[in-house]
């Protein structure tokens, strides 16, 4: 174990030397754009966020550094005979050392990992039961709010797009976006079907009942960056509903479009006025289709990778979340979590990052 870290410390120090001077050329650029108070460019906001990246690099490398050098003058304690209890000591502080490096190295990585398509865009987020009747609805509702609960909790910004309830309940469907960029990088690995093991509120036998829920999610995309005609295009209007089908407003401001060539149908009804709902109905359309055409691409040249990091095969199950046994197992990385009340609470950044960084290295 001590072996592979100090080689991950050996390729760091090398690393660093291209960083500092990245940050050096950075900086100078930033300079210059200063000085001609070029500060709402583009270009400003790009450098300064390429320059916050490799700031927080180094830094994590310089203390990836200190903790190793830490970690090598325990040693010598560790077989303290003469003094057990600080050899004792010793060992703890030792795996804590450890843990520390290992946590250090997850986050180098994910910063220095080589981008996929599309991470620096916003990302949009489906969510729609599955096979399980009331239950997948109800399952459906819970991952929304899970991820609500997530993005409140770090003061991420969340549009809802459209939120269908189920008469029956649950939900239809929830529709949102991560307005924060990058987001798409963040969640893209979330995409996929999600599986629930649990005994159900309606049940009285007490027998588990398994019910999944899928989940989409797409970079957001401009609808400038894809070539939709207006023909093309069936706009209906209706009136926005609530809970139970209770309407919820006196105007006909909700939205649907229908692209003719595809037959995709995607609706808003959560914006205050039709022409938002149409801007945001219109956002949805032109992902998915960027996302068809995307997969037209890589199908055509062969390039077809890892479902998961292409974006999800959503007929793939990626996640069970097995509440008898508090403990939600990851399958493309081998890996489960047991602490289902405080995930479903909101608190699923461990998932985030941990899935993040083994799909992406």
């Amino acid at each position: 174990m001590e072996t592979n870290l100090l080689q991950e410390l050996e390729t760091f120090i090398n690393t660093k030397t291209t960083l500092l001077q990245q940050q050096s050329n950075l900086s100078l650029r930033i300079d210059e754009l200063s000085k001609n108070n070029s500060y709402a460019s583009e270009e400003f906001r790009r450098t300064s966020k390429d320059l916050l990246k490799v700031k927080q690099t180094i830094e994590l490398i310089d203390s990836f550094q200190d903790k190793f050098k830490e970690l090598e003058e325990l040693k010598s304690l560790l077989s303290s005979d003469s003094e057990p209890e600080l050899a004792e000591l010793a060992k703890i502080e030792y795996e804590q050392l450890l843990n520390a490096l290992h946590d250090l190295l997850g986050q180098i990585k994910l910063l220095t990992a080589k981008p996929l398509e599309n991470d620096e865009k916003k990302a949009i987020i489906e969510i729609r039961p599955g096979v399980g009747g009331v239950e997948a609805s109800l399952f459906a509702e819970d991952l929304f709010k899970m991820y609500s609960k997530y993005c409140n909790s770090n003061n991420i910004k969340m549009e809802l797009y459209s939120f269908v309830y189920d008469d029956v309940g649950g939900i239809k469907e929830a529709v949102f976006l991560i307005d924060e960029e990058e987001s798409f990088a963040k969640f893209r690995f979330e995409a996929g079907v999600h599986r629930v093991q649990r005994v159900p509120t309606t049940e009285s036998s007490g027998r588990i009942h398994t019910s999944t829920a899928s989940v989409v999610v797409m970079p957001e995309i401009s609808i400038k960056e894809v070539k939709i005609k207006p023909e093309e295009l069936r706009i209906d209007v209706y009136r926005s509903s609530g809970p139970g089908g209770q309407s919820v407003n006196t105007t006909d401001s909700a939205v649907r479009i229908t692209h003719l060539p595809t037959g995709i149908t995607v609706s808003c009804q959560n914006g205050k006025s039709q022409h938002k709902n149409k801007e945001m109905a219109l956002s949805i359309l032109a992902s998915k289709l960027e996302e068809i055409e995307s997969s037209i691409q890589k199908d055509a040249t062969k390039e077809i990778r890892n479902s998961a990091i292409s974006g999800g095969d959503r007929s793939v199950k990626i996640r069970t979340y097995n509440f008898q046994q508090s403990r939600i197992t990851d399958h493309r990385i081998s890996t489960s979590w047991f602490n289902i009340p405080e995930i479903m609470d909101g608190e699923i950044e461990e998932i985030v990052a941990t899935t993040n960084l083994k799909l992406r290295n």
